[in-house]
């Protein structure tokens, strides 16, 4: 496994993240714990979940489940840095009552003793704002995070799904305050079918120093090979990727990109995964198996070298929107 700096700070990550989101819904307990110890033992030290996982009735349940295997003991949770996040609704029927969402201090401060208690430890490496909170002001978000970091409870902050100006108020407040150290890392829609992060998140994340890491880099399945498996019989699309390939247009994008990969030799998905390993700014990609073979190929990516002949391919299928802000300017 190779390793990074998580943004500008000095923790250490793996460049693939083991995403849980589908321990729980999809994968049992006990796969779960499965897949987790491979990870760890392949090196991965980046684990990354939500309060909500689980969903509908079973929210908080894929928090339980890493809990539970850090209660196995061996130096599992010392090995961990383990990133969740906060913003969610947790009532079940998904009707909360007032100030049990969202980014209020009150919130928060419940969120997190509620994630501590599930996972079963006693302070988070990394907590994520799920979404950003119109309501609440950052001068709130960042007392409350303040007063986390100096009870122990967590030892940074990070952003899932902020838009740049949102990452850049978030970090010019933080300085202003001062002993803040502010956002550390973003996590966003990214991958080469969807490169919008590229025009204003990202570069905002790089002025800033935070760590990329991207979700869904193979699109919801639809950069894994799915029409190679439609035709084999295989698992067939559904969600993001069915609706992706119910348009010839788009159906034919991803057929020249499963050509160009099979003329290289090399499996889609992982090809998918090593292409986000070569972009500027990416910590490592959210991998979320559901079985032990799945963690085999995105494990494959990271020693994957892609020639600059395939990268040109892989842009002429997949074009950027261009920097910003020349791609809607001029």
């Amino acid at each position: 496994m190779k390793y990074t700096q998580l943004g500008r700070t000095g923790l250490k990550v793996s460049r693939l993240v083991l995403g849980t989101m589908n321990f729980g819904p999809q994968t049992d307990e006990a796969d779960s714990h499965e897949i987790m110890d491979a990870a760890l033992g392949a090196g991965i030290n980046f684990f990354d979940t939500a309060n909500v996982y689980g969903w509908g009735e079973n929210k908080g349940r894929t928090e339980e489940i890493i809990g539970n295997w850090f209660a196995k003991g061996g130096e599992r949770r010392d090995q961990v840095v383990l990133a969740t996040k906060v913003y969610g609704n947790m009532a079940a029927d998904g009707d909360a009552w007032p100030n049990h969402d969202k980014l209020s201090a009150l919130n928060i401060r419940r969120a997190v003793d509620a994630s501590l208690k599930r996972l079963q430890t006693d302070y988070i490496d990394l907590y994520q704002f799920h979404h950003i909170d119109r309501s609440t002001p950052f001068e709130e978000i960042w007392q409350a995070i303040d007063v986390l970091v100096q009870q122990g409870k967590i030892l940074y902050a990070g952003s899932s799904n902020f838009p740049g100006y949102k990452i850049a108020q978030a970090n010019e407040l933080a300085a202003r305050r001062g002993g803040t150290i502010g956002l550390v890392s973003e996590q966003c829609l990214y991958n080469l079918a969807e490169r919008r992060a590229e025009m204003e998140v990202i570069p905002a994340a790089q002025e800033y120093g935070l760590g990329v890491i991207p979700w869904s880099p193979l699109h919801g399945g639809l950069l894994g090979g799915v029409i190679k498996k439609e035709i084999e019989g295989g698992r067939r699309a559904s969600g993001r990727a069915a609706d992706t390939l119910a348009d010839p247009t788009s159906r034919a994008q991803v057929q020249a990109y499963e050509d160009l990969l099979d003329k290289h030799g090399l499996e889609p998905g992982e090809a998918a995964l090593a292409w986000l390993l070569t972009r500027p700014g990416v910590t490592g990609p959210i991998v979320g198996p559901r079985t032990a073979e799945q963690l085999d190929s995105a494990l494959r990516a990271v020693e994957l070298e892609l020639s600059e002949e395939l990268l040109t391919g892989l842009d002429e299928i997949f074009p950027g929107p261009g920097p910003s802000p020349e791609a809607f300017a001029w």
